[in-house]
């Protein structure tokens, strides 16, 4: 599996349903561009996760309605549900082990 790039508009849908992972980003992003082959990887890896992308400067309305204020931001959802917000890099065993305690 790999990333899908989500909107203000299919966001809902995108995360409705199982655990999510989405990073919110931006292209200027120094850290986002560190986090971004992390979670990518672990896409190919987790298959019972789903992962998405969210760009925060092509879709602020998603961003604010959570409050992103600082990116990457890591939005993790279960069944369309807020579990987990992780803010800044995050290594891919630390992102495996927060993941595993909700499937």
């Amino acid at each position: 599996m790999s990333f899908k790039e989500t909107t203000d508009q299919t966001f809902v849908a995108d995360t409705a349903n199982g655990v999510t992972l989405t990073d919110f980003w931006a292209t200027w992003c120094g850290p986002c561009r560190m986090q971004s082959p992390v979670v990518e990887q672990l896409a190919s890896e987790m298959g019972n996760v789903t992962f998405n992308k969210l760009d925060v400067d092509q879709n602020p309305e998603t961003a604010q309605k959570f409050n992103v204020m600082s990116i990457p931001t890591l939005l993790v959802q279960k069944d369309g549900e807020v579990v987990d917000t992780l803010i800044g890099y995050h290594s891919k065993e630390q992102l495996a082990q927060i993941l595993n305690q909700y499937l």
